[in-house]
Parts: structure tokens; sequence; C-alpha cells
């Protein structure tokens, strides 16, 4: 498979807490790569670091053979990298599809973002499909669901045409059923794109996980499938171990 995203010998310092520690990450093509690890395992620091929010203090973040540290963010998306934070970033008093016409012209001129325009996009109209928007197109975001709202940040992704997305926590505070609808579209997403997810439900994980990266103290511990990595024993000692010594919480994911 054809290696997408490489990290090497990353580190990150804050205030001299080494919050990733010499981490080594490769992610492939076609990929949904799950992160999971305790509370303070660097996770979010992690995509942080690939996205241009934060600066390491070492190691190399190439994405599809190009270096992005250093970057800009505005850059990194329009190399290609996409994501979501833990709280969906909609603009509330917009429509559904006005939202995700705004993020489909995010490269045009602020005159131009202003200007009404008529009709829908086929990009557009292609993520209300792929997110299963279409019914909710011209209803206000406030009045969204929190899962409906998820949902709709990940197609603002989308129409900005992203090789790879980043989702943080996608499916915290969802119902059942949108955990199961949330679970389809990131294997549904992932036909065309690569897909890292950084989640904490542990029944979510199970169902739609193939590959799963366990992080710790900054560092990767462990890579393999959902079973691989329930049965080995460092991450069993991680979660129900020495990691409460280390760590004032050590939920599971």
């Amino acid at each position: 498979m054809t290696t997408l995203l490489e990290v090497r010998d990353l580190e990150v310092v804050f205030d001299g807490f080494r919050a990733i520690d010499n981490l080594d990450l490769t992610v492939a093509e076609g990929e949904v790569r799950f992160l999971i690890g305790p509370n303070g395992a660097g996770k979010t620091t992690l995509i942080d670091v690939v996205t241009g929010l934060t600066s390491p203090a070492g190691g190399t973040v190439t994405f599809a053979g190009q270096s992005l540290l250093g970057l800009p963010e505005h850059k990194i998306v329009r190399l290609g990298v996409g994501r979501t934070f833990q709280t969906a970033s909609v603009f509330e008093q917009l429509t559904v599809v006005e939202n995700l016409d705004l993020a489909a012209n995010f490269r045009q001129p602020l005159r131009a973002l202003l200007r009404r325009r008529k009709g829908v996009s086929d990009a557009v109209d292609a993520a209300l499909t792929t997110v299963g928007l279409v019914d909710q197109a011209d209803r206000l975001a406030e009045v969204l669901s929190h899962g409906q709202k998820q949902w709709l940040e990940i197609g603002m992704l989308l129409v900005q045409d992203p090789h790879l997305l980043l989702l943080d926590e996608p499916v915290a505070g969802m119902s059942k059923e949108e955990r199961t609808r949330t679970g389809e579209l990131l294997h549904e997403i992932a036909r065309t794109r690569t897909v890292v997810v950084v989640e904490h439900d542990m029944e979510f994980l199970r169902r739609f996980a193939n590959c799963v990266t366990v992080m710790h103290e900054g560092s990767v511990l462990c890579e393999g499938t959902v079973a691989e990595v329930q049965a080995d024993e460092r991450v069993q000692e991680v979660y129900l171990g020495r990691s409460r010594d280390k760590r004032s919480t050590a939920e599971v994911g």
C-alpha cells in the first residue's frame, strides 16, 4: 500500500513536559486508522502538529511526499489535509447548504464568498448525499441534532476535496443510531480518501476499526487489529495498571 502520512521521531515539548516522545506513525492511502490511548497520551497533539496548529521540537511529518512542518494551516488544507474538532465548528445561523457552499469556496476572495450564488455545485450536492443531509439542506445548522452537526462538519471537509481526514472524537455525545451511521460514513469516505480517527468509544472502535494505533505517554505503544491490541499485555497494563499512577484519568480509548 502507498504511504500517505509518515511521522518520524516526532517530539513535542510544552514547558518541559514531553507531550510527544519520539513518535513514529505511518498511514497508508485508503485506511481507516483509529488512534486510541488514555487521556494525555498525545493523540490530539499529534493531529495539531500534522495540521500546523502546534510546532514540534523535532522530527518530521510528511504528507504525500511533502514535508508539512513549518507550513501555515491554510497551505496544509490546500495540500489536502482536513480535520474536525471535538466540538463541531459550523455556522449556526447559516443553512446546511450555505455552510457547505462557504466551505467549498474557501479559496475564493471574501467578496466572492459574500455574493449570493444561485444553485448548488456538484461538490456540495455530492457532500449532502454522502453525509445524509439532503432533506436538511435548507434548515439552519442551529436546529440540527448533535450528530447531524458532526456530519455537516465532515461534509464541509469533503467539499474541499481532502485526501486525508483527521477526525477528533467524531461520535462523542451521539446516540447509538448516530454512531452506527457515522461508522458507515467513515468507511464510505475511505473508498476514495484516507481517514484517521481519534476515539474513546470502544464499542464504536470494535465495530468499525480495521487498524488501531495505541498511544501512551506521547509514543506509539502498539498497532494492529482490534483483537490484537486488546490482547496485548502492554495495552492491558496501561489501561488497568500503572497508567493510573501516572495519569489522573485513564479512560479506555
